[in-house]
């Protein structure tokens, strides 16, 4: 039908049938999402998947019906006691953060407008801490709270925040940062499946995990500057298993393979590569690829590994016992990568075979084939991560 569609409006510009198309896309999914929503009970399943699908849940007024669903919490909560500040040991972390948060605040907003929204985060981060003892305060939490705040607004904000808290968020908010360091050890045995050419080269560069750590507990709300992809990329993380940010982590490591291999193998510059994330993205792509790479690589399958990971790996390669104390680790990489390249191009190869014997280089070509391949929707692979993200679900009394 689209194509006759087409066929019968050749005259109209290519930018106008696209922009139909995309409209037409649009209200189809808001139509489902709706249809969704209107069932009892709610569809939940369904929500994750459009949750997860190209453009996520669209609009903030789709995601304060349908968050509150992802996380089993109900849309209707109670009015929240004041929160008292002055005797709460957090107060004044608490409060230089936030004070610190001007740019997580839409442009142009008024002054006034801001600093009472800046109040309701404070309040919301306390009465959390103060209903739930256990979880400890950490910087970047508010990062994630004010996102919530500005989709949702103050009540129906504490409410998610709370449930995010005590089960997403929940290692992150002990009182050690042992948790935290434990998931991204996940970073690396993910990274090494993909594409072992850049594992080697951060092994070698001992550079570690940590220029992730911002992303991770943020879920990406501190390092991106824009808020549409904040709230796209949290849509995604509401709808999935718990460990899905590292995952997608992971996968904008993997889209930056080359200027990561052309780095200089040093810890220093390849930390300070990594850290400057980009902020053009191709975030549906990477969505899609994360999902992906979840359901090939299951955390269970990656436990072990992540358990032994050290934060700094010593090298254990070949190419640097062999390099001498004249020899920068970066030129033996390099000059291993030209080798491969040489072979590789003199070999004239082709088929499966040659795939198999050609080394990082082809491999990582036909990688980039299959993941273009996949539909942004994930297909199959967006119902095994829903499934997986069903069965970790908080298991609650569902509301009506």
């Amino acid at each position: 039908e689209n194509m006759k569609s087409s066929v019968s409006v050749c005259t109209t510009p290519l930018n106008g049938r696209h922009g139909k198309y995309r409209d037409s896309r649009r209200n189809r999914k808001v139509a489902d999402i709706t249809n969704a929503l209107s069932v009892s009970p709610v569809d939940v399943a369904a929500l994750r998947r459009m949750a997860i699908s190209e453009g996520g849940l669209l609009t903030d007024e789709i995601r304060c019906q349908v968050w509150p669903r992802l996380l089993n919490v109900p849309s209707h909560v109670l009015e929240q006691e004041p929160v008292e500040r002055e005797n709460n040991k957090d107060y004044n972390q608490v409060l230089l953060d936030v004070q610190r948060s001007l740019r997580r605040f839409p442009p142009g907003m008024p002054d006034e407008q801001r600093e009472g929204l800046q109040e309701e985060l404070i309040d919301i981060i306390l009465r959390v801490l103060k209903n739930n003892p256990q979880l400890h305060y950490y910087q970047g939490y508010h990062d994630i709270v004010v996102t919530f705040l500005l989709v949702l607004g103050e009540r129906l904000a504490t409410a998610l925040v709370e449930k995010l808290s005590t089960h997403h968020l929940r290692d992150f908010m002990d009182p050690t940062m042992d948790n935290t360091k434990h998931i991204l050890n996940y970073l690396m045995p993910i990274i090494e499946r993909v594409n072992p050419e850049v594992h080697d080269f951060m092994q070698q560069a001992e550079v570690g995990t940590i220029f992730a750590l911002s992303w991770l507990i943020t879920w990406f709300g501190h390092v991106l500057s824009d808020f549409r992809h904040v709230v796209r990329l949290y849509d995604f993380f509401l709808a999935c298993h718990p460990l899905m940010p590292i995952y997608f982590a992971a996968v904008i490591v993997l889209y930056r393979e080359e200027e990561v291999l052309e780095c200089e193998c040093d810890m220093a510059m390849v930390h300070h590569l990594l850290s400057q994330i980009p902020q053009d993205l191709p975030y549906e792509t990477l969505i899609s690829r994360a999902g992906d790479l979840f359901v090939q690589f299951p955390p269970s399958e990656l436990a072990r590994e992540a358990a032994t990971q050290e934060s700094t790996a010593a090298s254990t390669f070949t190419d640097f016992g062999l390099a001498s104390t004249q020899q920068r680790p970066d030129s033996v990489l390099r000059r291993r990568r030209r080798q491969k390249q040489a072979a590789l191009e003199s070999s004239g190869a082709a088929g499966p075979s040659a795939v198999a014997v050609a080394g990082p280089s082809v491999a990582r070509r036909f990688v980039r084939l299959a993941v273009m391949g996949l539909t942004v929707a994930l297909g199959a692979a967006a119902f095994a991560v829903v499934n997986t993200a069903l069965e970790w679900a908080p298991k609650l009394d569902l509301f009506p």
